[in-house]
């Protein structure tokens, strides 16, 4: 396996990851479109043990009758902070862990983070459809 050079930060593993912070409550109308965005995450880059932070957007449509409590949303973010996990992964983990709370298919998770040795990533996972 290849390792960076110079020095590595450790980090948390995946375990650490808190889906159970999430809360939701009850919200019958389907056909509304909700968006959430935060400028506030951070995680690990599990290569090199230094921060990706990334700008959060979460679309979904409320079809399982249930909205995701901010503050509990904020809590759970909080949580990837020291973790160790590539990009692509944590925009799966919040569409996954996200979907099963809010129990809809209409779910879409986009990450933007910040330049990394001159590449800007986009990662997007779901579907609105």
């Amino acid at each position: 396996m290849t390792k960076p050079e110079g020095r590595t930060f450790e980090f948390d593993s995946e375990n650490q990851i808190r889906p159970d912070y999430l809360e939701t409550f009850e919200f019958n109308s389907p056909e509304q479109y909700i968006c959430t965005e935060t400028d506030e995450f951070s995680a690990v880059c599990p290569f090199s043990g230094l921060p990706d932070l990334a700008d959060v957007i979460i679309e979904y449509f409320p079809t399982g009758g249930k909205c995701v409590e901010l503050k509990s949303l904020k809590y759970y973010f909080v949580s990837f902070r020291n973790v160790g996990i590539y990009q692509e992964a944590v925009t799966k983990r919040i569409h996954t862990d996200l979907k099963v709370a809010l129990k809809t298919d209409k779910l879409q998770v986009t990450t933007l983070y910040n330049t990394r040795g001159g590449f800007d990533t986009t990662c997007i996972e779901g579907s609105l459809d």
